[in-house]
């Protein structure tokens, strides 16, 4: 650290009690719970367009199918961007690109511009905002703490479909579906104001070191080729073998919770005799659950082995959907209960051992690396929302599916546990 670096801190440690990076974290957190509800609110239009546009619920699930993929596959891509311009100049550009995607809605007539607006659009403004944006905030402002930051940036998507989606879902109730399109907008607009007057790219434009660090590290040269690196990146990952096991681990992770679970539940249980609405319920309360179970998860992180995490995660959860065809009826009994605060715990509890096992095999490229695991994720969650209506479609009931998911569970439990530990410099062999 330079003389004058050194001063600074020492002037500024006396006057301030709350580490920059504690704010930048809380604005991560609010533009993560925006994204939540900009990326889950299509799913609230399926009936409302069938209803008043006439078109298939195939074709509307394109648009939602689109906007999921994207949202995956901008990742890694955003991520590098962030890196070459900084965070705040990607954030600003993707929540205007969600406001035009929102906005350009209202006057839609053909099917084309919902899967543009909704899907193309929506899906690269809430890609630049997916976990790999917590991924990079994590990493560059927080030394210590990371496993329980990564943890509270993650539970803020369980947040956002909490706070915006009972909201927008009285408002088209009341007002018809273009008002959800109107609240996504200025919501979206709304937030790039805070992006540009609190978010900060890196410690050193405080004149900080990073949450727990000492060392004021100077800001790191801007990295051109954006697109070139995060190919690069995915390049260089493929070829080790943490690589493939942590992205099988997450396509199964992203199976088992939004192509599985948020997409069939309700349905499977309505075919029990439970109604949509009681179904509906019960999902929002694996959204409460969600929270805590990632923030202490990411508690977790910090005190015990990442892939150890990883595999009682991922076995617990395949036991408890191989239970779930003999606990769904027509009332909630307390069993069903039980899976429903546990299913919420572990949701996406499994989010930030998967971040720390990126940082420890990946280093800088951890951010980007992460990006393309997760676009494994939403790949593995679009694939089973798709198999699982086959499925049902083939055999009358979703039996098979919770018993092959609780298979998939099991290798995903024996996928992490296979990831092997680096040993840190200077440590025995």
């Amino acid at each position: 650290m330079t003389p004058t670096a050194a001063s600074r801190t020492a002037r500024l440690a006396p006057h301030r009690r709350v580490h920059p990076a504690w704010g930048v974290a809380l604005v991560s957190f609010l533009v993560i719970v925006a994204a939540a509800a900009f990326g889950s609110a299509p799913g609230l239009l399926v009936d409302p367009l069938h209803l008043e546009l006439g078109w298939s619920r195939g074709t509307i699930g394109l648009g939602v199918s689109v906007q999921l993929a994207l949202y995956g596959l901008t990742a890694p891509f955003a991520a590098a961007l962030m890196d070459r311009f900084g965070i705040r100049p990607v954030l600003v550009v993707a929540l205007a690109v969600v406001t035009g995607g929102a906005v350009s809605t209202i006057w839609m007539t053909a099917a084309w511009q919902l899967v543009l607006g909704w899907g193309v659009l929506v899906g690269l403004g809430t890609g630049c905002m997916a976990p790999a944006f917590a991924a990079t905030v994590t990493q560059r402002w927080f030394v210590a703490r990371r496993g329980l930051v990564s943890g509270v940036l993650t539970a803020a998507s369980a947040s956002g479909q909490l706070v915006f989606l009972p909201l927008l879902s009285w408002m088209i109730g009341a007002h018809g579906w273009r008002s959800a399109s109107v609240t996504v907008a200025v919501a979206a607009a709304l937030a790039v104001p805070l992006v540009l007057l609190a978010m900060r790219d890196h410690p050193a434009d405080a004149g900080v070191p990073p949450y727990g660090s000492d060392v004021v590290e100077p800001r790191p040269l801007p990295r051109t080729g954006a697109a070139r690196r995060a190919v690069t990146a995915l390049t260089g990952a493929s070829r080790t073998g943490a690589f493939w096991l942590l992205a099988g681990a997450f396509a199964i992770c992203g199976a088992s919770t939004n192509g599985l679970v948020k997409t069939h539940f309700v349905p499977a249980a309505h075919d029990h005799g439970m109604s949509m609405t009681m179904g509906a319920s019960l999902l929002a309360v694996v959204g409460i659950f969600d929270i805590a179970g990632t923030i202490f998860s990411g508690w977790l992180t910090d005190r015990v082995s990442p892939k150890l995490l990883l595999g009682v995660y991922y076995t617990l959860r395949g036991v408890a959907l191989m239970t779930l065809p003999s606990l769904l009826g027509p009332h909630v009994e307390p069993p069903m209960v039980f899976f429903i605060v546990f299913y919420g715990l572990d949701w996406v509890a499994t989010v930030p051992p998967t971040m720390a096992l990126c940082r420890e095999h990946y280093g800088d490229e951890a951010s980007i690396v992460f990006g393309w695991v997760l676009a494994a994720h939403q790949v593995g969650a679009g694939l089973v929302a798709w198999v699982g209506g086959v499925v049902r479609d083939a055999t009358g009931t979703y039996d098979g599916v919770w018993y092959g998911a609780g298979l998939l569970c099991a290798g995903a439990a024996l996928m992490s546990l296979l990831v092997r530990r680096l040993a840190r410099p200077g440590a025995p062999a």
